[in-house]
């Protein structure tokens, strides 16, 4: 453990530096024994395993970005400093997957579960009844609490799906909410088909590829459709396409919930309409391996899913193996992981899923980017955004070997 308090201490250096046409601030961040970069082409990193550490290292921030990434001892002096005091430091968490806005409690769900129950997918519509009954004060607190816990254990990025409404003006609502927090904003009106178009399904999906569409496209960035044929629930590949074509059409970006509860089509719909990922993946063929492998689609591995409903967990190193980009997040709900805790998902897929804790990491990080497709997070590069996480240990391996004890959080350089 670092035995060094954190510290911000400002000493003598030159004036501020003009960045563009703007003077701005400059931030030195010393005390860092070990930085993991994502960028393993650095001269000063080592390279194993992709993380890129550099140890003894130093990092120099100016209006929200990185402007230097090397030893300490070639720092050049800043207008301020900080110093971690002989902490590691880390790209920021990006949780690409999660569903932050809803109301209500399932815990009794969970426990039946705990107790032999299988999940399919019905105990949504608990949640779409709780979530109509809140105000939007209400979600709006809900949502700010759940994203404060994420920032409190290093996540600096997150996506945020609707999908506890499945009306035209609860979708609508639940983007809305979720867009004043985050830009990353995905429309799952295609989440379950709800009880009251039970024999009725071709005129919800009609709906979602139509009028709901028009509601909830001006606020969301990704379209996504739980396309699962386990679940009497969910969509079928034929209804799942047509669901990502309209989002498509209107301009939204595709993703797919798919393989969760056995072998499926949502592997290769994903591939086919160049979707940015597929999460779950729980389930893949040899096929559904070639198909990821030759494509940009990132397999989005959730350990806490496994965790909360006692699923088999998907073979995260057969996948690496494979050549296939992963990513890891939290898919935050409250049915099936009501948990905000990048750290404990790193922590299973290393324990569960086969990955070494860099492997683990660098999921967490640079695959959650690339699962959102943005350059500008999940690595310490020059250019990046300056979304940090900190550890109160001394490297990257201690989120797994000491699970569950709260060593990261997002780094304030304010």
């Amino acid at each position: 453990m670092p035995s060094a308090p954190l510290q911000d201490d400002r000493y003598a250096a030159p004036p501020a530096r003009a960045l563009g046409d703007q003077p701005v601030s400059t931030l030195l961040v010393t005390g860092i024994a070990e930085l993991v970069t994502n960028d393993p082409a650095h001269p000063d990193a080592e390279p194993a395993e992709g993380l890129g550490t550099i140890t003894d290292a130093a990092v120099v921030v100016a209006d929200g970005a990185v402007r230097w990434v090397g030893r300490a001892v070639d720092a050049q002096p800043a207008d301020r400093a900080l110093d971690l005091g002989g902490r590691a430091l880390l790209p920021g968490f990006v949780d690409s997957h999660s569903h932050l806005v809803f109301a209500g409690d399932r815990s009794a769900e969970f426990a039946a579960r705990m107790t032999g129950q299988r999940y399919d997918g019905g105990g949504i519509a608990t949640t779409v009844a709780a979530t109509a009954e809140a105000s939007d004060d209400d979600l709006r607190d809900l949502l700010a609490a759940r994203v404060g816990e994420l920032r409190a254990q290093g996540t600096t990025t997150i996506e945020v799906k609707s999908g506890y409404a499945l009306t035209v003006e609860g979708e609508a609502r639940l983007l809305r909410l979720a867009r004043e927090l985050t830009t990353e904003t995905t429309y799952l009106g295609a989440h379950v088909v709800p009880p009251q178009f039970s024999g009725r399904r071709t005129e919800y999906v009609d709906l979602v590829c139509g009028e709901m569409l028009d509601a909830c496209a001006p606020y969301a960035r990704w379209v996504d459709v739980f396309c699962e044929p386990h679940s009497p629930h969910a969509f079928t590949e034929d209804e799942a396409r047509a669901v990502l074509a309209a989002g498509i059409a209107r301009g939204l970006l595709p993703r797919v919930h798919g393989n969760q509860l056995g072998p499926g089509p949502g592997v290769r719909l994903a591939v086919e309409l160049g979707a940015a990922s597929v999460d779950h993946c729980t389930y893949l063929s040899d096929a559904d391996l070639d198909a990821l492998a030759g494509s940009d689609t990132v397999a989005t591995l959730l350990p806490g899913v496994e965790f909360s409903t006692r699923s088999p967990y998907p073979d995260a190193r057969r996948l690496l193996d494979a050549g296939v980009r992963v990513a890891i997040a939290t898919d935050c709900n409250p049915g099936t992981c009501y948990s905000t805790s990048m750290p404990f998902m790193v922590a299973l897929a290393v324990r569960e899923m086969g990955l070494s804790p860099a492997h683990a990491v660098r999921a967490a990080t640079l695959g959650g980017a690339q699962a959102l497709r943005r350059e500008d997070i999940g690595r310490v590069v020059v250019g990046a955004r300056a979304d940090l996480t900190v550890l109160d240990a001394p490297s990257h391996r201690h989120l797994a070997y000491r699970a569950g004890v709260p060593l990261a959080r997002a780094l304030d350089l304010g």
